[in-house]
């Protein structure tokens, strides 16, 4: 969902030239609304396969990348979504490129496949924002070709908007601000439990109407990473014809901008990039020429497992294929929270718990993480963690490498003598100097605990196991190295916070400070759920 960028997708170089051979037209669909549609064409006439992108921000800034498509024998067509840039209608943010009572995506493969410069093979391409566009659409046509997107989430509620049914304050109000679709954000905010307007804005839901093979590309720190796995595995498994087996994924140590070295305070070894362009071309003309270029019979999974980026040689940092995701069975490993600050693999030997005071008035600021809008990655925590509303838990000095692939969830049982109130969880990787790297981090809201279908709220001192989903991650924690864990009630602007009155969002008149407990006993064992390589 971020600004149309060039850097790490695509080389600066292929914005030196466009063809000449440009038209624009007002497409009209189902119900009349007419988007303003502009295709670029190959030399050399007839007809051909087309590249689609469908953006909410402008023509003019996806025209340039042209010129990669004409050279490798594709017509290449950029369209305005509804109500944006030269199209009519009304901008509802991806609402009408879905499987709704508008399908401005499907209306449009249409329309092109009976254009006579077409020959009926259409795919479709880019990122974020436009790789949205072009996921939204696929269950609603049957006669997508394939397609490429990168950093793309699955599922609106929990992936974009509300995340452990917490509000992504800043990845959505500040985009939609960018957008000046503040009136979508009001949308939003009276949707707070997951129903049937959530329910048009996933598409993992809606996989067995997808026919199209496709390319899913992001990173471990991206705001739509888990988004990224999700749409891959629910294809390849549960896909149409034509998509289910023919999927194929990328993860890196990126974040949202792209391949590249640098990750929030981290820098990878050169062999993070990745080369997308001739992968993403590969795989086009497989599809849409018909080219036996031997992409299909490679394996499925390209992963990134991370590692110590300070001690050269360390175990990690190298890309490492399979043929389905997750890439092997790992054993879900509990390392339990224990009183003292330890994270072991023991459970607690004694009843205890550990209380801290979360005040919405002073939230927990935001170091990096899975963000959009402000620094990203995997950031140092150490800023944030010696807090009084920051609880501490790591583990021994580890004596060997350990792997952890696969998806992250944190367990606990808490309590609290607020009528509601959030709970979150950071994973890190704490270094021999000290530094504690955010690797992933996740919250819940109390009053979701039992699901996101509508609220339960916890009555003042009772406890309750609640779920947090840390998302997905492939990294080898290096020896001498510790895991640490640090719980707390807030991770602001990332994510809104909770005013702890019980209700949806805060005001000036509704604050309250909530004194919040984690218990870690024999009974209730608060614990980090590790996939670890056996």
């Amino acid at each position: 969902m971020r600004r149309l960028r060039v850097v790490g997708l695509l080389s600066l170089a292929v914005l030196a030239a466009v063809s000449a051979r440009a038209e624009v037209v007002m497409v009209p669909m189902h119900d009349g609304t007419k988007l303003a549609t502009e295709y670029l064409l190959p030399n050399g006439g007839g007809t051909s396969p087309v590249i689609l992108l469908r953006s909410p921000y402008g023509r003019p800034r996806a025209v340039p990348f042209a010129k990669l498509f004409n050279d490798s024998g594709f017509a290449f067509v950029v369209q305005d979504t509804r109500g944006r840039g030269d199209s009519e209608g009304r901008d509802m943010v991806f609402a009408d490129d879905g499987w709704g009572a508008h399908k401005d995506g499907a209306d449009t493969v249409d329309w092109l496949r009976a254009q006579p410069w077409c020959n009926g093979k259409v795919g479709t391409w880019c990122y974020s924002a436009l790789g949205i566009t072009q996921n939204m659409m696929a269950p609603a046509t049957d006669k997508l070709t394939c397609q490429s997107m990168a950093t793309t989430p699955c599922s609106f509620y929990g992936q974009v908007a509300y995340e452990g049914g917490v509000l992504r304050k800043e990845l959505i109000e500040t985009w939609l601000g960018w957008q000046k679709s503040l009136h979508v954000l009001d949308i939003y905010k009276s949707h707070t439990t997951y129903d049937d307007f959530w329910a048009l804005h996933n598409v993992g839901d809606q996989a067995a109407k997808i026919t199209s093979p496709a390319v899913h590309i992001s990173g471990w720190f991206d705001a739509f990473g888990q988004g990224t796995v999700d749409n891959f595995v629910s294809r390849q498994n549960r896909g149409g014809v034509g998509a289910r087996g023919n999927q194929k994924l990328i993860m890196g140590p990126w974040t949202h901008a792209g391949p590249s070295r640098k990750a929030g305070e981290l820098e990878f070894p050169e062999n993070a990039k990745f080369d997308i362009n001739t992968y993403q071309i590969r795989f086009f003309r497989h599809w849409l020429l018909g080219e036996n270029n031997g992409i299909m019979g490679e394996p499925a999974v390209h992963y990134y497992a991370m590692g110590d980026v300070a001690e050269p040689g360390a175990p990690g940092n190298e890309w490492r294929t399979a043929d389905a995701w997750p890439p092997f069975e790992a054993k879900d490993t509990p390392y339990y929270l224990q009183a003292e600050g330890g994270l072991a693999l023991d459970k607690p030997p004694k009843d205890a718990s550990r209380t801290f005071t979360y005040d919405p008035a002073n939230p927990c600021p935001t170091r990096g993480g899975d963000c959009l809008t402000v620094p990203p990655g995997p950031m140092d925590q150490r800023d944030v963690s010696g807090r009084a509303d920051v609880l501490k838990f790591e583990s021994s000095v580890l004596d060997a490498p350990l792997e952890v692939t696969g998806r992250i969830n944190a367990k606990l049982y808490v309590s609290t003598d607020a009528p509601d109130t959030d709970f979150t969880a950071k994973l890190v990787d704490i270094y021999p100097d000290g530094r504690e790297i955010l690797i992933q981090d996740g919250i819940r809201r109390l009053k979701f605990r039992n699901g996101y279908q509508g609220a339960e709220p916890l009555p003042a001192g009772k406890v309750a196991g609640l779920d947090i989903d840390l998302w997905t991650t492939s990294i080898i924690f290096n020896k001498g190295h510790k895991i640490g864990v640090q719980v707390s009630s807030s991770n602001y602007p990332r994510f809104e916070k909770n005013p702890n009155s019980g209700d949806d969002f805060p005001s000036e008149s509704n604050l309250h400070v909530a004194h919040n407990t984690i218990h870690v006993s024999s009974e209730y064992s608060s614990a980090v759920v590790l996939p670890v390589r056996p």
